[in-house]
């Protein structure tokens, strides 16, 4: 998995890089078929943007969240739950899609 990380008026310090390396391997414990993921920090005023796009094969997932409590670490907290929820449910459709599949095979050669 490889994670881009780009910084928008706002300069990426090692422990900004380590901190969002970290959050985001928690993607990778969950779903193993993240190719990529491109993170990008952003501050406007007083408000904190984390965005970020996961590429999934075949799949991509969007999400931001923003802070206005000028705390970035809280933002890319945030982005990472809303990304987590949504490769979970990615993974559901995926495996339910599936198991519907294998089911409808089996009951095509019971008739």
């Amino acid at each position: 998995m490889q994670i881009n990380l780009s910084g928008h008026h706002v300069e990426i310090t090692d422990a900004l890089n380590n901190y969002v390396n970290e959050k985001m391997a928690k993607l990778k414990r969950h779903f193993d078929k993240v190719v990529n993921i491109n993170v990008t920090l952003t501050v406007e005023g007083l408000r904190h943007k984390a965005e970020a796009t996961v590429h999934i094969s075949g799949h991509d997932i969007h999400a931001q969240a923003i802070d206005d409590n000028e705390n970035m670490y809280a933002a890319i907290d945030a982005l990472v739950d809303k990304l987590d929820r949504q490769v979970k449910k990615h993974k559901e459709k995926l495996t339910n899609h599936l198991h519907n599949k294998q089911a409808a095979d089996y009951s095509m050669e019971e008739i």
